[in-house]
């Protein structure tokens, strides 16, 4: 691996006799990880069931690595929402973010979704989570990974952040950046990133970042908290980020973050007249820690909470629900309040939090999409089936992981279904793996028809 002399320069200058460790450790093999999705299955359940070769993040309670020959992204298990694969390193701005029941959470700069799945798993349902990415392509993973997790309280928009100001004006309790960055912390996972590093370093990203942390200000509620945090080393794009964010908002204040064993400060003197609190940052080093290179600091906005924004429903007018539809949620062992329904062009969604108009905003999803009213007949969503739990639909086919028909089911074939496996022997039916919830299928003499969402298919 041949690095940039101007990053191992900085790296010399930051590290000193460390340098040498640094360098070691890139020679040895990165450790993947999976996170543990709290909100559908306990951690010390995931244990008794989980397949693989399990060894705990230190520092993150869900989190665990895991060996390559697992293949967990091949597992019914991953399809079923259970865990996202994460760098170990990667689940730390989350974790380490107070989150309480009922927060209105921004995550800003979200795709693809590991952040906000965590975070949306925290307030399990409360509240709501809005995530936000500049990319289109990259924001639709993003509403997958959502999708999956069964996030049933979130929006998912694809905006600049400066475009969401005038939308969510002093909105959120808590605002996640994690800010796009020249990605040094990741070189020894994806030796690609040199390449890109050569091409936009240190000096290109620091003026986004500094453009997003100001926008994103202006959305954090008096008293809320702000975490930001970057896969790189640079100081230029870590302290001296924050450091220019304080200088421009003299309401914000850094706070000390919970210190996990490993951690290492932040490093002020790496920037001329940086402001000392950030050494409450925490930086996390690869020949340190079982991880990639992180940093992170939260800060705080003075003043108390003030109600000042216009909440609505966001959805505008509503339809009528249509009797097919409400004839489905009939079968569901869950409390749907109409009035936080709306139907859109056929499709129906849910959410009952209240957020501001987005009339003007690109929105990818507005709650939880439900399904869609056909012609007298209600076609349930993936979306509905991910955010179910296994015993609230009254017709279930649970297979055992390990039965072919799971892998037939994921690929988008019709499997057969045998007397007394499901409550009806016609109708929709939820398909599961080991009771928790895959997919839709329709089941008529025997032979279920496939309603797996055809983009998440398994190949």
């Amino acid at each position: 691996m041949e690095l940039p002399s101007a990053f191992v320069r900085e790296m010399k200058r930051m590290l000193g006799p460390e340098y040498e460790a640094y360098l070691s450790c890139l020679s040895q093999p990165y450790k993947p990880g999976l996170r543990v999705n709290t909100s559908k299955i306990s951690v010390d359940h995931f244990l008794r069931i989980a397949p693989f070769h399990l060894e705990r993040v230190p520092w993150i309670e869900n989190g665990f690595y895991y060996s390559e020959e697992d293949a967990p992204s091949r597992h019914p298990y991953y399809y079923a929402g259970l865990y996202y694969l994460q760098e170990p390193s990667a689940m730390t701005p989350a974790n380490l973010m107070n989150i309480r029941p009922g927060d209105r959470i921004l995550d800003l700069c979200a795709a693809p979704g590991g952040k906000s799945t965590e975070l949306g798993a925290r307030i399990n349902g409360t509240g709501l989570l809005v995530s936000n990415d500049i990319s289109a392509s990259r924001a639709r993973g993003l509403l997958k990974n959502i999708e999956v997790f069964g996030i049933t309280n979130g929006l998912v928009l694809c905006e600049v952040p400066d475009a969401l100001t005038n939308v969510f004006p002093e909105f959120f309790d808590k605002i996640l950046i994690d800010a796009p960055c020249s990605g040094e912390g990741m070189f020894r996972k994806e030796h690609r990133m040199i390449k890109s590093w050569i091409e936009h370093g240190p000096e290109y990203f620091s003026a986004i970042q500094r453009s997003i942390t100001k926008s994103a200000v202006k959305m954090l509620r008096p008293g809320g908290e702000l975490l930001y945090s970057t896969c790189t080393f640079s100081p230029l794009e870590n302290e001296g980020t924050i450091n220019e964010l304080l200088k421009a908002c003299p309401e914000m204040h850094i706070k000390d973050l919970r210190r996990k064993p490993g951690f290492s400060a932040g490093m002020p003197g790496m920037i001329e007249g940086c402001d000392p609190d950030l050494s409450k940052a925490v930086r996390i080093w690869p020949q340190r820690m079982n991880g990639e290179g992180h940093f992170a600091v939260l800060l705080s906005k003075e003043g108390m909470e003030q109600q000042t924004h216009d909440v609505s429903s966001g959805f505008g007018r509503q339809a009528a629900i249509p009797d097919e539809m409400q004839d489905f949620l009939t079968c569901i062992d869950r409390e749907y309040n109409n009035s936080c329904i709306s139907i859109r062009q056929d499709r129906a969604f849910y959410l009952e939090e209240g957020v501001p108009r987005l009339e003007s905003s690109r929105v990818l999803r507005s709650g939880l999409f439900m399904g869609e009213c056909r012609k007298k007949r209600f076609e349930p969503s993936q979306a509905l089936a991910m955010s179910l739990a296994g015993d609230t639909f009254d017709s279930c086919l649970n297979l055992h992981c390990d039965d072919i028909r799971i892998q037939k089911y994921l690929k988008g074939e019709t499997i057969d279904v045998f007397s007394g496996e499901t409550a009806r022997d016609k109708g929709w039916q939820l398909v599961e793996a080991d009771g928790y919830p895959l997919g839709w299928g329709k089941l008529s003499d025997g032979i279920l028809k496939n309603k797996y969402l055809p983009g998440w298919r398994m190949v």
